[in-house]
């Protein structure tokens, strides 16, 4: 179970250590607390605050439409969300996704790319004074299986970083190594196989003895290790790879399953190139961020050596991570310095952010703009907090409460239970689902606040 919390294991399919897990363990201990709820004050608590002896966080229901956990293994530390056919825009209960992630297994110890189906993800929202510890609404929780089903590649080495190119009918995937190359595979047939019956010769077999597949294509022109890769949205098969010794490379197909890689390298970082984004409509032009603290904006229409049009000294530390506002002209960014900056393309050169947050208390991890509200973005960090925030709210003048006074009134919510989180991503399909991943394993959930 992760991170040690009360939650259950209802549905363990291929392995032993991959499974999806919900709450009814929950429901449980809240039964133990029944007549001592009116002797209780409560508080808000806010992250980094002591917890008294005894005391301990439980998932409040109330606040999730739904939440549930999922196990693999080996820790995934990127995964990306495989677009699927069952519609947009979905709101009813149970829910579907579809998911790859790729391992960082042991030294020594084989790492795969996981394909994931996870079906059956029912609503776990239940409001406050609703009697939820009664015996047989536990009896009919348990009747209500999450279920997860698994495809397993074998993958030459752990991996840093994989996404999923934006190409309709094909599941075609990138993964950067921790060995230095980049691999480009095909998983069509692959992903159709997740929704055949689990038999004998089915996704099951498959998944237990961990298939073999061969990459359509390898660069090892970077000769070094590196994080960041992007699909572009706007040219089907263009990629941009950038490594730890500041150098990007830009990709483009050739002819079925061929790639042509520019061996001139964009190399305007001085360090190491964290993050990659190209424009949601603009052909030409990607963005990227870097351990020397800056962000640059390229155009691929010059040569290298002068495709970098702007460079602005975006955070006081390394910049972690970067994304494209899809709807308007902005780009979030988050840094070591635990801070969160919202940049306006059309003055990002000045230097000066639209808007900052400092909020966390770590590391910046992960960043994404809401698919779909242009004001709305999660973010991650080191201190284990996975945060909702919209640039639309504003503070209220009338809010009386001294324990609020240091929250930021476009701070939506605070999600917590995961530990060492390393990407989160909403689902383009799901309005206001979030998935993370982290070393504790995934968690997938809706708040009630977006």
């Amino acid at each position: 179970d992760i991170n040690n919390s009360p939650f259950e294991v209802l549905y363990c399919r291929m392995e032993d250590d991959i499974h999806i897990s919900s709450d009814v363990e929950d429901d449980r201990m809240e039964e133990d607390l029944e007549g001592k709820e009116n002797d209780v004050q409560t508080k808000i608590f806010l992250p980094g605050q002591p917890l008294e002896e005894g005391q301990e966080l439980v998932h409040d229901k109330s606040a999730y439409y739904m939440f549930h956990a999922a196990q693999t293994g080996a820790p995934c530390l990127s995964f990306d969300i495989l677009k699927d056919s069952l519609g947009s825009n979905r709101h009813d209960y149970p829910m579907t996704v579809y998911l790859v992630a790729g391992t960082q297994a042991e030294k020594g110890r084989q790492n795969f790319v996981i394909l994931m189906k996870m079906s059956d993800l029912y609503s776990t929202y239940k409001e406050k004074d609703e009697s939820d510890h009664e015996e047989e609404e536990d009896e009919e929780l348990d009747d209500e299986e999450p279920q997860l089903d698994t495809i397993m590649m074998q993958h030459p080495e752990p991996i840093n970083r994989i996404r999923v190119a934006p190409l309709p009918n094909h599941s075609i995937l990138a993964t950067w190594s921790e060995a230095g190359r980049v691999h480009i595979w095909d998983f069509t047939k692959h992903t159709i196989s997740l929704d055949s019956p689990s038999t004998g010769t089915g996704a099951s077999a498959i998944a237990l003895k961990g298939h073999k597949e061969s990459p359509l294509f390898t660069f090892s022109g970077h000769q070094t290790e590196g994080f960041s890769l992007d699909w572009s949205p706007t040219v089907p098969g263009r990629l941009a790879t950038g490594d730890c010794k500041g150098r990007i490379h830009l990709w483009n197909t050739h002819e079925k399953n061929t790639w042509i890689v520019d061996q001139r390298p964009y190399s305007a970082h001085t360090q190491s190139v964290e993050d990659i984004q190209w424009s949601p409509n603009e052909e030409t032009v990607f963005a990227s961020c870097s351990v020397d603290k800056t962000i640059k904006v390229w155009d691929i229409r010059a040569k290298p050596s002068k495709a970098c049009m702007i460079t602005t000294q975006a955070h006081d530390t390394d910049v972690n991570v970067i994304h494209w506002n899809s709807k308007e002209p902005f780009i979030i960014s988050g840094g070591d310095d635990g801070i969160v900056k919202i940049w306006d393309l059309r003055q990002i050169q000045t230097g000066n952010s639209v808007a900052s947050f400092k909020h966390h208390t770590g590391p910046i991890t992960s960043v994404e703009w809401h698919p779909s509200d242009s004001s709305v973005f999660a973010s991650a960090g080191e201190d284990n907090q996975i945060v909702q925030w919209d640039l639309a709210v504003e503070k209220d003048e009338e809010e009386d409460n001294d324990q609020l006074n240091d929250i930021p009134p476009q701070l939506l919510f605070i999600h917590q239970g995961q530990e060492d989180i390393k990407e989160i991503h909403w689902h383009p399909q799901l309005p206001g689902v979030i998935i993370s991943t982290a070393l504790s394993g995934l968690n997938i959930f809706r708040s009630i606040s977006v």
